[in-house]
């Protein structure tokens, strides 16, 4: 099975920063796609961003130009650097793999969330 830890999520003042963290752990041969989703109160779950194992990025037309999204494939992590937030980026953040390759076969994964909260 596949474990995934993420971290970084907090308070932060509007248009300040903060770097989620996305480390996955298990017998993993390769990952196909990582990625961040959020879900604020009342609202559906969106896709943020999203990275390809070649790198290519989507974004959500909300977050382009403001958030970056990384990722590290000897450590297993994916990264979301969050700038200029702004309350309406308040919600839980998720982490999510798509097409984890490991002895059991092919799967998606996500994580439990970290919450991030923009206010004054």
């Amino acid at each position: 099975q596949v474990q995934l830890v993420e971290s970084g999520g907090g308070l932060v003042q509007p248009g300040g920063s903060l770097r989620l963290s996305c480390a996955a752990s298990g017998t993993i041969f390769s990952i196909n796609t990582m990625g961040w989703y959020r879900q604020a109160p009342g609202k559906e779950r969106e896709l943020v961003a999203r990275i390809t194992g070649g790198g290519s990025t989507n974004y959500a037309d909300s977050v382009k130009g403001r958030f970056t999204i990384s990722r590290d494939n000897a450590k297993v992590t994916v990264y979301l650097q969050m700038n200029s937030l702004t309350p309406e980026d308040t919600a839980v953040y998720y982490c999510r793999l798509e097409r984890v390759i490991g002895p059991w076969g092919d799967m998606d994964y996500w994580g439990k969330g970290t919450l991030v909260t923009v206010s004054s």
